[in-house]
Formats: structure tokens, sequence, C-alpha cells
């Protein structure tokens, strides 16, 4: 009794009496007239009801007269005749509509199992598929209860004096079917049930005395005994998969539950049961307080039928009682369309109506039931959000009544619902921080805490000291199991000092930044951030140097220059790094990291030779820097040997070949640093010769001025010229050097001697009024004066040797002398060469005059090709030449030539038609450029056209042009009459 106490009661059922439906005139079929005006609008039952089931849609009902009714949901009963005396028994199926009926059609023991097939009609009623009598033997025996299974299969029907019959194959047949004896035993049997376990069915067979299952699917029906008390009639039920189709036994003093090898749970619910009944999770118990022999109720049944029962639903599950409520005298209770109705014996009909989920809920709510709401809520599946609600709500509860530990697990139940930030703001207080801290270490584990949650959990573990809960916060063991935002919590354990996890996470999770920060910024552990950066992958490494090489360099130069050397080279990780080894060949730009050593130029000097030395494909780059830091190094040193030994290796990196596309740059740096051999290899390099002989004559380096003519000379003859005019404008005494620059200019023919027009020749006739400045400029008038009758121009070497005013005519005597024989030589062979053209003219016209005025005989006796004896035909020209006509024929290209005469005839008219040409272009040319506005254009044009490209003097008098034109046009005659003769 103190169990059954302990149980809460509610009014989870709302009780109403069932109505007859709109439109009825409100007598119901075969129903006794009611006293009371309103007694008509509440259905009654027809009198005698015995037997109750219910099942697809309906409530049926069996009655003394031998009737079947049926109820459904509009509550239009109908009925019809099963049986001509009563029916004792009905068992409607749930996946079929099929109905299995016991009763009786004469009078004596005599019970019949009719089989109606709902969905067929014979004459307006159900069909009846199978008839056959319940008594196995000859023994005439009550039948106490019956079960059908509901795949057909099997029937079982129990009888009072204690045996159990099988039917087993189809039930709406009696060919298929077949009836035996399962059981015998001395106790009425009063309840039976079907288990269905996958594919093993049993039967459970209960008495008033025992407990027992059998297995029916088998062919041997071993039986197990499971207790030795049993029940009343009507008293036991089967489960739902809720309670895992658990067998009910409602005792007088205890419920008991059973699987089908064993006794399970059992709850003591005191009072004589009466009714058990299975409904939606819920256990039924019509019961009354009177204590009365289980073995009276089949004698005595209606005697006490005035006695108070109580009807009690019980929720098994979370321990509380959903309803409970007196009845008077209840014939049945009946589970259908998601209802419970009870039938009492004056034929009235009650529906207990289960409340919704929500007004549950809300009931317990205010009884501050919230853990038993939330066995409802589980029992009754509801969804994640609702049930989030209910534990937001019983947090709500606790943290009001001042329970904060139990309101934050409440809280925590509600993480993924439920927004953090409610739950976080009623725990900020500083009191309250472990509850705080409890429930972000729930939200982090189920990985739904963003920066902002990771920043106030590892704040509050800071304001606890609590190392030992940081450390297992944050040393996870892999990647996956991480529940935070790992950059997020290395700011917040870097900003409350807590180096040594900060340094713990960076290095753990790869956030190589972070660790450098930290050990840089920090603690100012160069040398550990060094290591670590030392066994960081390829481009990891390079990008950490780049960013943290200056902080490096600064404080050890050394190691930092070594781990750039090997960066640049072959890089390989340290034996510490985590990473398999790089593949050979990994090595940054050495330019790159050039700017980390602006203030440590010893290290940044090691850096580049080793360079220089191990890679000499670097980048130009570090050539430039390599040259300009050693030239440095030359212009500041102040020990003769040591400088000595850097202009060496400035001059052997110059002479290296890297500057050869950079040639103006590596000028430029040897310029800046006074760094003249440097600039004159150069200059020699890149064969600005003119250069050279300025930088010599600068310094008044004589003897450099003329080694450097001697040396480039013949790559550029105008230094010998420079050279002479350099020597003309020096003052001091520079015989040696002029004698020796003559010299070449006369042996190589550099300069013209005589420059000048024919104007300038006959002024030089006059001679001078005045003496110039200085000896040689005397000299210069009277020789012009006298030179220039018969030179057309004054003496280029004279002229320039006019500017020293030490130079004496001595200087160039030999030259003139030189210069002048070799004038006379030029002129006698011009001479000779004038006579010789006049008379082979001369013998042109005489010759054109004979072809022209005398006959010409052919004498030739031989083919001019073949130089075989000429046969006719034959062909003769003009020119002396006579051929067979067939090799004429088969070497001439065409009639009117001579075959032997024609390849010279032929560069002669070339010649001519060029001459042609070139003077009809002369003409158009200059018509184009006195007739345009704009002269420029028209040369731009010719230009282009490729007309100036070569250029061609004509020096010779105008005589010399018109003789040159006559023996042009005789050669043009001559060819012209040179014709084919036969």
């Amino acid at each position: 009794m103190a169990a059954y106490l302990q149980w809460r009661r509610f009014v989870f059922f709302d009780k109403e009496l069932v109505k007859e439906p709109l439109g009825n005139d409100g007598a119901a079929p075969a129903a006794a007239p009611a006293s009371g005006p309103a007694a008509s609008k509440f259905l009654c039952l027809p009198p005698g009801i015995t037997v109750c089931d219910s099942g697809r849609g309906s409530l049926v009902f069996g009655d003394m007269e031998g009737q079947i009714w049926f109820l459904p949901r509009s509550l239009q009963l109908t009925g019809f005749q099963a049986y001509k005396l009563r029916v004792t028994h009905l068992y409607q199926l749930k996946q079929h509509n099929i109905l299995a009926s016991v009763g009786e059609d004469e009078e004596g023991i005599n019970p019949l199992v009719k089989i109606w097939n709902l969905e067929k009609r014979d004459g307006g009623n159900p069909l009846c598929t199978r008839i056959f009598p319940a008594i196995p033997g000859t023994e005439p025996t009550v039948v106490s209860c019956l079960t059908v299974h509901e795949n057909l299969n099997f029937m079982a029907i129990g009888f009072t004096d204690g045996s159990v019959t099988l039917n087993k194959g189809d039930i709406t047949r009696d060919r298929h079917s077949k009836t035996q004896i399962l059981h015998k035993g001395n106790y009425p049997v009063t309840g039976l049930a079907f288990r269905q376990a996958g594919k093993t069915t049993h039967l459970f067979v209960v008495t008033t005395e025992n407990v027992q299952s059998y297995i029916v699917s088998g062919k041997d029906y071993p039986r197990v005994e499971l207790d030795t008390h049993g029940c009343g009639l009507r008293c036991s039920a089967l489960s739902d998969p809720s309670q895992d189709l658990q067998f009910i036994v409602a005792g007088d003093e205890c419920v008991y539950l059973y699987q089908p090898d064993e006794r399970g749970p059992c709850f003591a619910f005191e009072g004589h049961k009466l009714i058990a009944h299975w409904f939606r999770g819920y256990l039924v118990i019509v019961s009354r307080d009177r204590k009365v022999s289980p073995k009276s109720e089949f004698t005595s049944r209606d005697s006490q039928s005035s006695d108070k029962q109580i009807l009690n639903i019980y929720d098994l599950c979370n321990k509380f009682i959903a309803y409970s409520a007196v009845f008077e005298d209840v014939v049945d209770v009946l589970a259908e369309w998601g209802s419970l109705y009870v039938l009492t014996r004056d034929g009235r009909v009650h529906a207990l109506q289960e409340k919704d989920t929500q007004t549950k809920l809300e009931m317990l709510f205010k009884k501050n039931l919230f853990e038993m709401a939330i066995n409802l809520a589980k029992s009754q599946h509801l969804d994640s959000d609702g049930l989030a609600q209910i534990f937001m709500q019983y947090g709500d509860h606790l943290y009001s009544k001042g329970n904060h530990d139990g309101a934050v697990q409440q809280y925590i139940r509600t993480i993924g619902k439920l927004e953090p930030s409610y739950v976080i703001r009623k725990f900020l207080d500083a009191q309250r921080i472990h509850n705080l801290t409890a429930y972000l270490q729930t939200l982090h584990r189920q990985s739904l805490a963003n920066a902002d949650h990771t920043t106030l959990l590892l704040n509050c573990y800071t304001k606890l000291k609590d190392s030992s809960k940081l450390e297992e916060f944050i040393k996870t063991k892999s990647e996956s199991e991480v529940h935070f935002d790992v950059e997020t919590a290395i700011k917040v354990l870097r900003q409350a000092g807590y180096y040594s996890h900060a340094l713990y996470l960076a290095e753990n999770h790869a956030h190589h930044e972070w660790y450098l920060k930290i050990q840089l910024e920090d603690i100012k552990n160069y040398q550990e951030a060094l290591r670590y950066i030392g066994k960081l992958p390829f481009e990891q490494a390079e990008s950490n140097m780049k960013r943290y090489g200056k902080i490096l360099m600064h404080h050890i130069p050394e190691q930092t220059t070594q781990l750039l050397k090997g960066l640049c080279t072959d890089y390989q990780p340290s034996l510490e790094g985590r990473g398999d080894r790089e593949a050979p060949g990994c090595r940054a730009n050495s330019e790159e990291f050039i700017p980390i050593f602006a203030n440590n130029p010893r290290e940044l000097k090691a850096f580049l030779e080793h360079m220089s030395e191990v890679q000499p494909d670097s980048p130009q780059g570090i050539y430039d820097t390599l040259l300009e830091l050693r030239l440095q190094n030359w212009a500041h040193e102040k020990d003769p040997q040591v400088k000595e030994k850097l202009h060496a290796e400035a001059i052997s990196l110059l002479k290296s070949g890297r500057f050869c596309d950079v040639f103006d740059k590596a000028l430029v740096l040897c310029q800046m640093h006074d760094f003249q051999d440097g600039v004159l290899y150069l200059y020699e390099q890149g064969k600005l010769f003119q250069q050279i002989m300025h930088y010599h004559m600068q310094h008044e380096q004589y003897r450099q001025v003329i080694a450097v003519c001697e040396r480039h000379g013949e790559q550029e003859p105008s230094l010998w010229e420079q050279a002479l005019s350099y020597f003309a404008r020096k003052e001091e005494d520079c015989k040696e050097y002029v004698a020796a620059v003559l010299k070449h200019i006369e042996s190589k023919n550099l300069m013209p001697p005589l420059l000048g027009t024919s104007e300038g020749g006959r002024e030089g006739c006059r001679l001078p009024t005045a003496l110039g400045q200085g000896r040689f400029h005397s000299i210069e008038r009277v020789l012009l004066g006298s030179l220039s009758c018969f030179l057309p121009g004054p003496i280029s070497v004279v002229q320039t040797l006019a500017h020293n005013s030490t130079a004496t005519l001595s200087v160039i005597r030999d030259y003139l002398v030189q210069k002048l024989q070799k004038q006379s030589q030029q002129i006698a062979q011009d001479e000779l060469r004038v006579r010789r053209y006049r008379e082979e003219t001369t013998r042109i016209r005489q010759e054109i005059q004979e072809l022209k005025a005398s006959p010409k005989i052919f004498q030739k006796t031989k083919c001019s090709i073949c130089n075989s004896a000429l046969e006719l035909p034959s062909v003769h020209f003009l020119c002396g030449h006579s051929f067979h006509q067939h090799c004429f024929e088969s070497y001439s290209e065409s009639d009117a030539d001579c075959p032997t005469c024609l390849p010279e005839n032929r560069k002669v008219m070339d010649m001519i038609r060029a001459q042609e040409q070139k003077r009809d272009l002369h003409d158009q040319f200059q018509h184009q450029l006195k007739c345009s506005n704009d002269s420029f254009s028209v040369i731009a044009d010719y230009f282009g056209r490729g007309v100036f490209n070569k250029l061609t003097l004509l020096t010779d008098p105008p005589t010399a042009r018109l003789t040159a034109s006559l023996e042009a046009g005789l050669q043009r005659d001559l060819l012209m009459h040179s014709r084919r003769g036969t």
C-alpha cells in the first residue's frame, strides 16, 4: 500500500458520456425507457450485453439474445443475429476485418465457434466462413477465454476445466485448420495471449493458480512455468512494444509482468482486480476494495453488481496515475479511435479522452514536477525542441530556488536548442564561475562553441587558476577531438600570461605564426624560435623567415645566417620536424632575404659569398649586392695590403661574367665608389672605347691614349683622329705623340689630308695678310695658299695641328710629302686611264662606221659553240661569231642576240638601265621637293623607300660626266647594232 500511495495522481483524461448522434430520434435500439428529461441525449446500449471487444473502427458487443452489435464512430448502432441463444465471447482482429465469436445455438453446454468475414455479406449479414464446436472432446465444459493470432494461423480457446485447445492453420477454413489440445490442468483458464518475436510464436496461458508459456510455432510445444499464482477472468493483457510486449497479470496483491521465459517487474496495486487492459502505454485497472476470491468470480459475479468500482490508469514508465475515477458496475473497458470507452451495466458508454501532451506538461509545470514532465515528454516522444523547453523551465525553477548546480545541469541539457547567451548571463557573477565553467565545457565538447565562448571559458580557467582543468581542456589527443577555436584560445592564453599553454596549442595545432610571436615578442627566446623555424616545412619556413628574419638577425646573427644559407640552397627540415623530409631541390630566392642583413654587413658578406660559391646560378641581385659591398669595403679601407686584397676581389667579381646583362648598374657602382680600374674594365667590356680615350685624356695619360688607339683603333678608327685632335690642343710639347699618331694615320689612311670645296681652294689662293698666333698658324696659311691652287680644299691634318702652338712644320713635313707624292702618282694613273679610254672610244667609233658603210665578210669556219666545222644552215653575227643553226637554237635565249656576247652585253645594258632609272628617280625627287609644301615629309618618304641607303659621291668635273655620258652612248649604239646576220 505504501508503494501505491507514493504514485502521484493526475487528471490526464477528460471524462464524458457518449451522446447520440445528431438527427437521432432519441430512442436507442431496444433501449429501456430512461427516467429524467435529459436521458434521451446520451447513448444507451441494448440491455443484456455480456461480452465486448473493439477493433477495425468499431466497438463490438454480444448480448444474451445471441445478437452481435457494431457501434462505429458515427455512433449508428447496427447488429445481426449470430446465435440462437447467446453470445459468450468475441475477438475482433486488429489487422484483419475478421471477427471470432463463441456462443450457443441450443440449450446445454455445446458452445460453437464462428468465424465472420465482416467485409463480405450474406443476406445483409456478415459472412460466416467457418463453424466448429469449441469442445474438443465429448465431455461438456464451459469456454472461459478466446484469443486469435493476427496472422490468422493460430487460435486458442481456454476452458473452465483447465484445458486449452489450439487451432493451427487457416482459422477461416476447416480444410486448412487442425485442432489439438495444448494444455490440461486442474484450474480454470482465465487468460490467453499470443506474442510474436521474430519467427517464434509464444502463447501465454494464465489460470487462477499459475502462469505459463508455450512455443506454438514449433512441433513439440515446449512449456515454461512462469509463476505459481494466477488471476481472475479479464485480468490479463499483453502490453505494447513500449513495455517489450510483456504479458500482464493483475492479481489482488500485485500486478506482474512476464517475458516468455521469465517473470519481469511487479507493481503493488492493492484491491480486487476486475479488469486489466493495456492502452497506448497505460495500464488500465478496474478494481474494488473488498476482497473477493477469484474463484467466486465464475459463480457469483453479479452478486456484487451494486458495489463501487475504481478505474485507475497507470503510467508504469513514469510511475504516476494518469487518471482515477469511480464507476458503478463496469461491464468492460474498450480502446478505439484514440480513446478509452467504459461500458457500465446501465447501458451507458463513458469516453475517456486523453489530454494533449502540452496540457499535461503544463499541469506538471504548475506543480513544479519537472522531472516527471521530462519523463513524460520522453515517453510521449516529444521532439528535441519541446524537451529543451522543459529543461529550460526546470533550470529556471532551480535557479530561482538558488540551486545553481542543479540549474546548470538542466541548462546543459538544452545545449543545441537554447541560445547559450541566455544561460551565460545568469552565471556571469564571480561566485557562480564554477557553474559557468561546467556549462561552457559541455558546450565545447559538443562542438557548439564559438570564439567568444572559448574566450570566456579560458578566462574562467585563468580566473580560477585551475591549471589542471586548463591543461585537460587544451591537451586533446588529435585534431578531430578539438572542440574550440584554437586561435582564439591562443590569444586568450597569451593575454592572460599562460605562455606555456599558448605555446603548446600553437605548436600542437601548427599555428606557427602565433608560436613565433609568443617566443619572440613575449618570452624573447630567440634560439627556440629559430630552432622551431628550422623544423618547419619549406614554404612555412620561408614565409616566417621573411617575417621575423630581421629580429633574429639582430639578436642571433650567426645562427640566423646559417639557417638562411640552408634555406636558399637545399633546404631540409631538421630531424625534429613532424612531417616527412622535403624532396631535394627546395630552395628559396636568396635575393629576397638581402634586406634582413641591413645592419649586419659582415654576415651579409658571408651569406652572399656562400651563395655565389655553392649556387652559381643565384639571382643577379646577389652579385650586385656583393659587388656593392666589396666596393664599399675597398673605399673605406685604410690598410694598403687589405685594400689591395679587396681590390683584387672586386676585379675578380667583375670578371666573373655576371654583369653582362646589368652592365650599366655595375658601371654606376664603380663610378660611385671611384673604382677606376673597374670603370675602365667595364668600358672595355662594353666596347666604349671613346669613354676609355676620354678617361685617359682627362688624366693626361698620353701613353695610355696611344695604347688605347693601338689596341682598339681597328674597331673604331676615329680614335686616332681624336688622339691627333687631343695632342694638337695640348700646349706642352707633344711632338713625339703627334708623330706616332700621324704615322698610324698614314699607314691606315684614316684621315683625308685634303677637305673643302673649290671655293675654299680659290679662297686659299689669296696670300694671308696677317699672321696668326704661333708659328704653325702662319705656316698653315702660307701652305694652304701655296697648295690650294691645285688641291681642291684645305689640308685637314694641318688644320687640326694648327691648334697646337708648339707644333712646327717639321712635325708634318714627311706626312705632307708622302701625301703629295701619292696624289701625283694618282694623277698620273688617271691621265693614263683617260688616254686609254679615248683610244678605245675612237676605235669603237671607227668599227661602228665600218659596220654601217662597208660589207661584213664572215670567214669563220668553225662553230663558236661546238668548235666543229660549219655546215649549212649556219647563223652569223656582226660581232664575228658563227654557229650551226641547231647549236644556235639549242643555246640561244633570243633570235637577235649572240649567245657568246650576250652575258657581257647584258651587264652593259643593266648598267645603262640603272643609270637611267637613277636619273629619273633623282629628277622626280627634285621635282617633288620643289613643289611640296612640306619638304621634310618628302625626304622622310624617300628615306623610307631606301633611296638614300647607298651614298654615291660624284667628284668628277662636268667635263668628266659629259665624257662618261658619251661613252655610255657609244656602248649603247654598239649593242643596238650587233644584230644577227645569215
